[in-house]
């Protein structure tokens, strides 16, 4: 059984949430190589870690 069929309905989908927006995003097919690594929902939450940890 492959990754991507395994999490084909959104119920079955991992989710995470992001430590700058505190949104819950959920696993896309493009992250399917990299979900470990994946710590933002999007390039704008990312580009304003720096930011964030500041405050």
């Amino acid at each position: 059984m492959s990754f991507t069929s395994h999490f084909s309905s959104k119920s079955n989908q991992p989710e995470k949430v992001c430590p700058v927006c505190q949104r819950p995003f959920s696993w896309r097919k493009k992250w399917a190589d990299c979900w470990d690594d994946v710590r933002y929902c999007s390039e704008r939450c990312r580009r304003r870690r720096k930011s964030h940890r500041e405050d």
